[in-house]
């Protein structure tokens, strides 16, 4: 792990201060590389503006993304179908603050708040608020549970989704890390080239932000 993280350090510096100001930016929100966890949660006002409904299949006409995250995930999608044949679904997208208020009380009154917390993030503690994460399923099952990561599509997709800027958020090695249990079905969107690195360096995205700060820290140390 940690010869993965130096390595990863040594490119971005040598990427030059110009594209590290870049990532720089995409770091803060409205970027596609802002962090949110139960660290660095979000307002209950933040609603993203550019919110679209992806031209895939989907549970409902609910189910929206950001832009170019729409975009990616139609490549995604379409990609699936042409190079395997598989059908993926979107089962949930964008959510708002009071949405997953909701969604989370209904998880703590279910299974207790010290287990709902793995399962569910808390209310300004979710990605889907960016409008950054999608949760998918095949075309026979809808169901958010860890077989999906045993399927042929959940195989496919761990390895492919990279490809149109997603990565898989939410690793079951990665727990202590993320604070949160495996979710194979959780994409999160961070553009090509970012997804590209993670997938190749297998870290947590927790770790690449860091791994980004140091190498502008280095950087600008250094006079770059």
């Amino acid at each position: 792990m940690l010869q993965k993280l130096f390595s990863l350090l040594m490119i971005l510096v040598s990427l030059g201060s110009g594209t590290l100001r870049e990532y720089a930016d995409q770091m803060n929100l409205g970027g596609y590389l802002f962090l949110v966890n139960r660290d660095y949660p979000l307002t209950a006002d933040y609603v993203p503006q550019d919110l679209v409904m992806p031209d895939v299949k989907r549970v409902s006409d609910a189910v929206l993304l950001r832009r170019d995250a729409a975009s990616g995930l139609e490549g995604l999608f379409t990609a699936a179908k042409d190079e395997k044949g598989f059908v993926l679904t979107a089962v949930s997208g964008y959510r708002s603050y009071s949405t997953q208020n909701a969604i989370f009380a209904r998880k703590v009154a279910s299974v207790g708040r010290q287990k709902a917390m793995l399962l569910v993030a808390p209310p300004g503690c979710s990605e889907h608020q960016l409008g950054l994460a999608m949760d998918i399923g095949t075309s026979r099952d809808h169901s958010l549970t860890f077989a999906f990561g045993e399927t042929d599509e959940g195989k496919w997709v761990a390895e492919n989704c990279w490809r149109f800027g997603f990565i898989i958020r939410y690793k079951d090695e990665w727990t202590d890390v993320t604070g949160y249990s495996y979710e194979p079905w959780h994409l999160r969107f961070v553009g090509v080239d970012h997804a590209r690195r993670i997938h190749e360096s297998d870290i947590p995205f927790e770790y690449y932000i860091e791994q980004l700060k140091e190498a502008r820290f280095e950087a600008a140390m250094s006079g770059l």
